[in-house]
Parts: structure tokens; C-alpha cells; sequence
């Protein structure tokens, strides 16, 4: 099952140049670019992944490959599917694996499925791609497909993973075991961080860090009028007064005290336009680190009279509001833990009392128009005196990145990903536990009383994102590692014929 994904995007390379802060990165791509398409012309580079919508991947994906065509390379997306549910619960069990988390039991019924499907997906793909065409497979759920186009065809491949563990341990040494066989395949591979290569890849793998668009729906900078626009069409504000754009197709919804979703505005809605506000936007997942943080934030808001009577700070805990966001989870395809997790916060929710209920808003963001999306996620962080990003593990966190671009403070783990953004004390504070709700809870309550640091923090992390977190950056080291590829087409792994 391969669905082709059509990319419409209509900025062009002269809309980034014409921001005077965005000029030089689009200059230096140019100019790399001059050197390097050539070497790919003739050529078809796909990029395959397993859903075209919710995740990093799919989010960066249209504009890196609006870009990638503007400068005269074809490119193409495909997303693989199944109709067997267990192949992406297995898939879904790997990337916690490959997390460190997780039972490493992996059997020959597992090796089946994923074999299984991994063909039906070749062949699939097969009429689309020509000899010479690059395929470019975006972590394990595509990694098996990818290899067997490889081995049967003159192509050649590199394997994208976006996730890791910087440390070995039985669960990773078992996701790696499985998939040994199908990365071995591949003439090149490339992670997030140095960290995360596996042995057997290594002196065969690079790095090049995913980045964010910074004129894209989920970054462009939002006036006043436009934010309260997008909040009311949301459904997170009520109207006060008429907006001009229309409702949008769907609505935000907030988790009741009853366990039910619905209107995220009653009862005087979140206050996002007036309160201090925390927010955690993610996929629903464990990883994410959720609980420890909604955990947290109570514990912040039960010592709320540590600070003095009448102070602003005093005043500040007393208002301070919790927004854990993410996409509804029927929406994301690949993802089938996120509703088992979506109901594992509902209940610790329903438990609370009133007071704390009234504190801590369950977000589920509608997934129908990307864009939509996009522009509410935009809004909700722009709306946050501070940004959490508690994952237990994170191969790198675009959510992370994209509050850094807006100059918001960002509180984060330790995760491996969060640290290559985030130098602790620069541009965000890192939690040394994130599964610790007191550490949680003391860190944030001092970064809210510390108005004048967040200022600091918020200036020094939208440095740190246009320095090395762009997509022109991306793209630059895209081609340099596509036409290595093709300089070197002989020199990879046994070529297809001898296989």
C-alpha cells in the first residue's frame, strides 16, 4: 500500500531572502547548491515514510522537498501503509526499543510481519522508481521495503533514522538486531546525533539534524489580531468580538472533569490570552513524559504560597495554567499507543480535584487541515511564558526547536535530542530527572519567577535555531550527502546484479 503525497507548497526560495534575517542562509544554499544538483540531475529522489501527517517527519517533509525542486532536484514522497494493525504495533515496539524502552522479546512471528508487509510495500513501490533513482527511507517502519529495492534493483539508498539511544542496553542491542539485516543493505545511513549510530553502521553513517521552516504555518510570526483569530477559530478563545477568518473544520477540543472532550472553551476557557501559561505539545506518548510533568506542575501548584504575600511571583503561581496538547489520535495512523496513553492522562485527570482540574488543560489538537494545525500549535506557544519538552528519550524534539524560534523559554530533559539543541543555561534550562516531579516542579516554578532570564533565554535560543536549525541548513547537507551518493555509485554495498 503506497500512497504518493502531493506537496503544493508556494513559497519560494526569494519569499525567505526577502527577510533581511533569513537572507544569508538562502544565499549559501544557493550557492552550495550550484555545485552540487548537477551530480543528481536524470535522477528521481524519493522520500519514503510511514504517514503524511503528525510526527517531524511528515511535517518537515513538504517544505524541504519544495525547496529540493526549486533548486532543480526531483523529488518525490511516498508513505507505506498495511492493512495489519500488528505490523505497526510492531513498529510502534521498536521505536520504544530503539528508546531503550520496552520487552526486547522479538520472535520469528514479528520477523514475519514485518517481512511480510515489508514486500508487499516493495512491490508496491517498485513501478515507480527507475534505476538510478535515490531512495531515501525514513526510520524502521519503510527500512525492510527500502532494502529489498535495494538488493533488486540499481538504486541507491540511505537510510534517514530519526530516533536513538545515546547508550547501548538490552532493548536497543534487540531493535538492532532485527533490523541489522535490512540496514545493512543500505550504501549510507544518517542520524540526529553521533550518539545514536549503531556499531555496525558506523564509518557508514553521517549526520544531519532535522530543522524547522521558519515561514512555515507552525513559525511565521503572528501579529496580535492574527493570533486572537487563530485562537477563536480554534475554538480555545471564545469570541468576544467577530474575527474575520471562519471557523476552522475542526475544533480543539479539552478533556471535562466527566472523561468526555469537548468545547475547549467553556467555562471561561484556558485563559490562554491572560495567564501564565506552561505548555507541552507532543505526540501522545509515554516517552513524552507527560505524566511526570502533569505530576509536577501539581506539585508546583500545592506549594503555591511559597512565595511572599502580594508579591508578583506569589500571584504568578496562583494563575499559572498547564496545557498538554497533542494530535487526536485517530488521526495519526502509525501511532497505535497514543490513544492507550491519551486514556492513561484522562483517568489521572478525572481523579483530581476541581481546584487543580480548573489548572490543567488536556488539549486534542484536529488533524483534518494541516495548516490549521499548524497555526495552532504556532498560537499556543506563543502564548506560553514557558515551554516544556519532558521526554524520557527524544531523538531530537522539532517542538523543542520551534519554541526556541519563537523566543520562548524552553524547560527540556536531558534527552539526547533536547541536549543538541539546548546548552543548558544559554538557551533553555534542561531538567536533570524528567521523571522526577519534585526536580520538575522546582525548576519550573524558578524559571517563572526569573522574568528577566526567560527574556535572555528566550533571545539566545532564536540565535541558536537560526545559526543550526534551519531548513536551508538541511537542505545543504541533504545534497552534500545525495551527490556523495552518486559520486560514489560503485563503491557502496555489493551491487544489486551480485546480490
Amino acid at each position: 500500500m503506497i500512497e504518493t503525497v502531493a506537496v503544493d507548497e508556494m513559497l519560494t526560495l526569494d519569499d525567505y531572502q526577502a527577510h533581511i534575517h533569513l537572507s544569508e542562509a538562502v544565499r549559501s544554499l544557493r550557492t552550495e547548491a550550484r555545485a552540487l544538483v548537477p551530480h543528481l540531475e536524470g535522477r528521481t529522489v524519493w522520500m519514503v515514510n510511514s504517514t503524511a501527517r503528525g510526527g517531524g517527519v511528515a511535517e518537515m517533509m513538504p517544505r524541504m522537498i519544495t525547496i529540493f525542486r526549486e533548486l532543480g532536484v526531483d523529488v518525490k514522497w511516498a508513505v507505506i501503509g498495511s492493512d495489519r494493525p500488528e505490523f505497526f504495533t510492531l513498529t510502534k515496539r521498536l521505536h520504544n526499543l530503539i528508546h531503550g524502552s520496552g520487552d526486547p522479546g522479538l520472535g520469528a512471528a514479528e520477523r514475519e510481519v514485518y517481512a511480510a508487509v515489508s514486500r508487499e510495500n516493495a512491490d508496491a513501490l517498485r513501478p515507480l522508481v527507475r534505476p538510478g533513482d535515490l531512495l531515501v527511507v525514513h526510520d524502521p517502519q519503510p527500512l525492510g521495503s527500502g532494502a529489498i529495492l535495494r538488493r533488486e534493483m540499481d538504486v541507491r539508498s540511505v537510510f534517514r533514522c530519526h530516533i536513538g539511544l545515546d547508550g547501548s542496553t538490552p532493548q536497543t542491542r534487540a531493535a538492532w538486531e532485527f533490523l541489522k539485516p535490512h540496514a545493512d543493505v543500505y550504501d549510507h545511513a544518517v542520524f540526529t546525533a553521533p550518539e545514536y549510530i549503531p556499531d555496525f553502521l558506523a564509518g557508514r553513517a553521517g549526520i544531519i539534524r532535522p530543522a524547522i521552516d521558519p515561514l512555515g504555518h507552525k513559525n511565521r510570526d503572528l501579529l496580535v489580531p492574527r493570533l486572537v483569530g487563530i485562537l477563536c477559530n480554534a475554538g480555545l478563545v471564545a469570541e468576544q468580538h467577530p474575527v474575520v477568518p471562519a471557523r476552522y473544520a475542526q475544533m480543539a477540543t479539552r478533556l471535562a472533569p466527566d472523561g468526555s472532550f469537548g468545547p475547549a472553551h467553556d467555562n471561561g476557557g484556558v485563559g490562554l490570552l491572560f495567564r501564565p501559561i506552561v505548555t507541552q505539545i507532543s505526540r501522545w506518548d509515554r516517552l513524552k513524559g507527560f505524566k511526570p510533568l502533569l505530576d509536577g506542575f501539581i506539585r508546583m501548584k500545592e506549594r503555591a504560597g511559597s512565595a511572599a504575600a502580594g508579591s508578583p511571583h506569589r500571584r504568578r503561581q496562583e494563575l499559572v495554567r498547564l496545557v498538554l496538547a497533542g494530535p487526536d489520535p485517530a488521526a495519526v495512523a502509525d501511532d497505535p499507543e497514543a490513544q492507550e496513553v491519551l486514556q492513561e492522562l484522562t483517568a489521572a485527570y478525572v481523579a483530581l480535584p476541581p481546584a487543580l482540574q480548573a489548572d490543567i488543560a488536556l488539549i486534542s489538537l484536529p488533524m483534518a487541515v494541516r495548516r490549521e494545525n499548524e497555526l495552532i500549535v504556532n498560537a499556543l506557544q506563543r502564548c506560553s511564558s514557558v515551554v516544556m519538552q519532558n521526554s524520557l528519550q527524544e531523538g531530537f524534539g522539532l517542538t523543542v526547536t520551534e519554541a526556541m524560534w519563537k523566543r520562548a523559554p524552553v524547560l527540556g530533559s536531558r534527552a539526547c535530542g533536547i541536549r543538541q539543541q539546548i546548552r543548558d543555561g544559554v538557551d533553555g534550562r534542561l531538567i536533570q530527572h524528567p521523571e522526577d516531579p519534585q526536580e520538575i516542579a522546582a525548576r519550573l516554578d524558578a524559571l517563572l519567577e526569573d522574568v528577566a532570564g526567560r527574556i535572555q533565554l528566550g533571545q539566545n535560543a532564536q540565535r541558536r535555531v537560526n545559526d543550526e536549525f534551519l531548513v536551508f541548513t538541511q537542505v545543504r547537507n541533504w545534497l552534500a550527502t545525495l551527490a556523495d551518493r552518486v559520486l560514489h555509485w560503485g563503491d557502496g554495498p555489493a551491487s544489486a546484479a551480485s546480490r
